[in-house]
Formats: C-alpha cells, sequence, structure tokens
C-alpha cells in the first residue's frame, strides 16, 4: 500500500486568516506599537510558525501592505483607471475613502498613513512615504492629463492639486481616528472639491 501523506509536518493553521489578522492588527496600532508577540496573539500562530510563513515582522508588514491596497485600498487606482475627468475621479476618490475609512468592524482610517506615526524604522517610513508619493504622483499625472486636454483650465497647478488631495487622504483618516462620521468625512469631501478650478 503506498502511503500518500504529504511529508512533514502539516501547516496548522490557514495562512489567509492569519494575513488578515495581521492586517487589522497593524492598521488599528501601526508598526512601531505591533510587537511580534501581539502578532501571534491575535494570528493564533507560534512565533516559529510566522516566522516560517512571513518572515520577519518587516517581512510580513510589508505583505500586509500589499494585501491591505488589494482588499481595502483599491478604490483610488480604480477612480482614476474609471472616471472619465481627473475631476469626477478625485470626487470618487475623497467619497469612497469616506467610506473606507469609517466601515464599522474595521479599524478606521487608512492603514498606510496610521503605520508611518512614530515609526522609527527607516526602511519601512520609507517604503510607506514612498506610496504615498506615489499615489500623489498618479493624481498630478491624471490632472496634468486633463489641463491638456482642455478639461481643466491651462493654468491649474497639477502638482499642487494633486498635494492638496494627498493632503485631504491624510487629514480624512486621521480625522476619521478621531471619531469623524461617514457623514462628516462626506461633507469635507464636497468642500475640497470647491477649489478645484473650472473652464
Amino acid at each position: 500500500m503506498v502511503n500518500t501523506r504529504p511529508r512533514g509536518r502539516p501547516r496548522s493553521f490557514d495562512r489567509e486568516t492569519a494575513l488578515e489578522k495581521a492586517i487589522m492588527a497593524f492598521w488599528e496600532h501601526g508598526y512601531e506599537a505591533t510587537t511580534v508577540s501581539d502578532l501571534t496573539r491575535v494570528m493564533g500562530i507560534g512565533t516559529p510558525s510566522l516566522y516560517a510563513a512571513f518572515g520577519d515582522k518587516r517581512a510580513l508588514f510589508a505583505e500586509v501592505v500589499r494585501e491591505y491596497d488589494l482588499r481595502y485600498a483599491s478604490f483610488a487606482e480604480r477612480a482614476l483607471a474609471e472616471e472619465p475627468t481627473a475631476r469626477a475621479a478625485v470626487r470618487r476618490v475623497l467619497c469612497e475613502a469616506a467610506i473606507a475609512y469609517t466601515t464599522p468592524g474595521r479599524p478606521p482610517g487608512c492603514l498606510v498613513v496610521h503605520a508611518a506615526t512614530n515609526c522609527s524604522t527607516p526602511e519601512v517610513e520609507a517604503s510607506l512615504r514612498d506610496r504615498r508619493n506615489a499615489g500623489i504622483a498618479a493624481f498630478e499625472r491624471r490632472i496634468a492629463a486633463d489641463v491638456m486636454a482642455g478639461e481643466l483650465p491651462a493654468g491649474t497647478g497639477a502638482a499642487v492639486l494633486a498635494r492638496h488631495t494627498g493632503a485631504m487622504i491624510q487629514g480624512m483618516s486621521q480625522q476619521a481616528r478621531d471619531g469623524a462620521s461617514r457623514q462628516e468625512l462626506e461633507a469635507l469631501a464636497e468642500i475640497a472639491m470647491d477649489i478645484w478650478p473650472r473652464t
């Protein structure tokens, strides 16, 4: 009789479930304040299993941020791809951020913004800063394209308008952590759009 059992000890936890719990832990507490012992406790695994499955804390956090982008923060990329104008895309991003940052059952705000608070690990701090700046650059490209196409006035400062959008997103994240409601954040989004120039 052939033994068909796989060799080695089978993994005793579901990797996707454990990763989701790690996302929630980093989202709630940030990178620096979330310890390896915190992670093993909420993920329900031992330290050896964490290192074997995910690497060290920094490697796990890098995977967490990638998965967070896919599961919870892809609304910005979709809006930029799907909306006909930069104005419509940014309005949609801000309105969807108001929803995402205040959804019951999840930590408030944005993981990428919050995790950078008091972060003293240079590589992590740089990675999060690069992600935020990449988002601003994506807004700038879209706004500049609309200026070229005549959708926005010729004198529109694409870089400044893009940075204003980034500041709104980061500010809305902190406001959500401070208890702002979805409706309050949506009202901020509407005010933010009032400054946009019109042709």
